[in-house]
């Protein structure tokens, strides 16, 4: 292991939030392709069974095309929805580093609708700084936009 790698830590980013919506219809928003790309943006051959390979596409940036490849890895209906999230190319440094992390969903009824809880796990610093940054504003974006659509129901 180089000296690099022993001082490298991981992060994560967690929004611990309450929706005043049911479990049912967050559900919906979290594992409808079509309204993934309302709040998120649109994924590619998305479905939530475990397995299920899928990728986003965003800004490319140096030697990275900009794709980001996700498997389903765990779906418990109206509880929790995981999936693996990477990206990058070893030749970037900053934007389009790469990125091996996992994006966990967890749903909790609770007397004022949902609590849902975001972690973006396996953020290594310093090689993700970038990606940690701009996600760790993004995130609070997206959710916000979760809630929204949500409660257009």
């Amino acid at each position: 292991m180089s000296a690099a790698e022993l001082k490298a830590e991981t992060r994560d980013i967690v929004i611990d939030e309450v929706f005043p919506h049911t479990a049912e219809t967050i559900w919906k928003a979290l594992t409808s392709a079509q309204l993934i790309g309302r709040w998120l943006m649109p994924p590619t051959g998305f479905e939530a069974v475990e397995g299920n390979a899928f990728t986003f596409q965003t800004t490319p940036g140096g030697n990275w095309d900009g794709v980001i490849h996700c498997r389903v890895l765990e779906v418990v209906a109206f509880r929790r929805l995981v999936y693996a999230w990477k990206g990058g190319d070893a030749r970037n440094t900053g934007y389009g580093a790469p990125l091996d992390t996992v994006v966990t969903w967890s749903l909790t009824p609770v007397e004022a609708g949902t609590r849902i809880r975001l972690v973006h796990a396996g953020f290594v610093l310093p090689r993700n700084d970038s990606a940690y940054t701009i996600m760790s504003g993004g995130w609070k974006k997206v959710v916000r936009q979760l809630d929204e659509i949500s409660g257009e129901e």
